[in-house]
């Protein structure tokens, strides 16, 4: 899955106005970001590179696997492959979303 396919993805997931409530930003480094302000109403999704009170490193391929439910949010991070920086809180939120 590209990065404007998961983008589109995590935009259709949360909808206009989702429970989150707060910023998120997806690092999948070299293959980019995926920014998430769900402060807003309507809710902006892009893929600028800003500063986000949760950021979630993982690769693309498994950011793709995470949005077709191949991959479990948990077990992604206890297996390393994906990493939590900042409020943790906001990406259990996200588990009830995406």
């Amino acid at each position: 899955m590209d990065l404007q396919t998961c983008t589109g993805k995590i935009r259709d997931k949360l909808g206009q106005n989702s429970s989150l409530n707060a910023t998120l930003k997806f690092d999948c480094g070299v293959d980019g970001f995926i920014f998430v302000n769900a402060l807003l109403n309507p809710h902006v999704v892009d893929n600028r590179d800003r500063e986000a009170s949760c950021t979630v490193s993982l690769s693309l391929a498994d950011l793709g696997a995470l949005l077709a439910g191949q991959l479990n949010p948990i077990s992604g991070f206890m297996s390393g492959k994906l990493k939590l920086a900042g409020d943790m809180s906001i990406a259990m939120r996200l588990q009830k979303v995406v």
